[in-house]
């Protein structure tokens, strides 16, 4: 004897047969594409307001807290970034901006963490993880940092920060410099073994706020040399926002830097850290990637769900809309289920 359930049972088995048969998808979502729009002459590099970043269309995208390796923090604050993207015949040159109700950028004293943010791309085929890569899939990473931008306007040290301190002497610097030696007043550069290692945190100026770095996961964060650091950037911070553009030739010479050719697509993640809240490390804010097309019209984005177009391989009923079948079926599912309740009257 044929029971409701066993009817349900049989409707529910042959409309998921019916879709799989048409090729009918369920829900799809169309991909966030960066689109570089090409302009001629130089590129706003340092110019965060220029009306040239109105050439490309802004994409916003969502970040969430990294929460896959420690040391985590679960309730980082910046939500969302928005990008946009320029080039011209031998540059490239990204404006990101999130919101940020203060300025973080000093890290002198222990307790202060900076504001940053970073893009991230592949440098193998595919798409590896998009939290700092994985082994045998590196990425290169281009991480803005806002006390390094400060520090290039005007160097800061605990001096800067407790003017009336007083310190006896610096006995390996110039007796001359007083309590205003600094890396470059040191007589031996031995007894600044950071500084010796061409660590780029002790260098005594910074020639970019933006570290050009390699990554293959978790604890492989590599900065590239002191002479391989060819990223430039520029942020400005107002009306509680950072804007902040990054640069750099299409091409490079470092094998372990990202390149780049008009007309293709590539992928792109964010990254940005809050230092008013602690972020700092793999404390921070992340995004899942998206692509980075050069030229070409920007796509239009969807209102809703998107259903692919009809394509030659797709099932024979391809060209109805997805919508209409999958409400067509469930309709025959509910005739059939009101037949069945008549004739179980009778």
């Amino acid at each position: 004897m044929i029971t409701r359930s066993r009817l349900l049972f049989v409707l529910v088995l042959g409309l998921a047969v019916a879709l799989t048969f048409l090729k009918v998808p369920l829900a799809s979502s169309q991909g966030v594409t960066l689109v570089a729009t090409q302009v001629t002459g130089d590129l706003p590099v340092a110019d965060p307001d220029s009306t040239l970043w109105g050439k490309s269309s802004a994409i916003f995208v969502p970040l969430s807290a990294q929460a896959v390796a420690k040391p985590m923090q679960l309730d980082a604050k910046v939500k969302s970034v928005t990008a946009r993207a320029l080039y011209n015949g031998s540059q490239l040159a990204i404006l990101v901006e999130w919101a940020d109700d203060t300025q973080d950028d000093a890290m002198v004293r222990i307790q202060d963490f900076r504001d940053a943010v970073a893009v991230q791309f592949p440098l193998a085929e595919g798409q590896p993880f998009f939290c700092m890569g994985q082994q045998g899939s590196n990425v290169n990473i281009w991480h803005w940092k806002a006390d390094w931008q400060a520090d290039i306007a005007a160097r800061r040290d605990m001096e800067t920060l407790y003017p009336n301190m007083y310190v006896d002497q610096y006995p390996f610097a110039d007796p001359s410099a007083g309590l205003a030696a600094g890396p470059a007043t040191y007589i031996d550069s031995n007894y600044l073994p950071a500084l010796a290692s061409d660590n780029l945190f002790a260098v005594a100026e910074h020639l970019s706020p933006v570290e050009d770095v390699i990554a293959g996961g978790f604890g492989s964060l590599t900065a590239q040399p002191a002479e391989a650091q060819n990223v430039q950037g520029y942020g400005v911070w107002a009306d509680g926002k950072w804007r902040v553009t990054f640069s750099r030739d299409l091409t490079s010479q470092e094998a372990e830097d990202a390149q780049f050719a008009a007309g293709k697509v590539y992928s792109i993640a964010f990254a940005a850290w809050d230092g008013a809240n602690g972020e700092r490390n793999g404390q921070k804010s992340t995004s899942q990637w998206v692509s980075l097309q050069f030229g070409g019209p920007a796509p239009k984005p969807a209102a809703g769900p998107a259903f692919p177009a009809p394509r030659a391989e797709a099932g024979p009923l391809a060209f109805v809309p997805a919508v209409v079948i999958t409400l067509l079926i469930l309709g025959l599912c509910g005739a059939a289920l009101v037949v069945f309740e008549r004739s179980q009257r009778k």
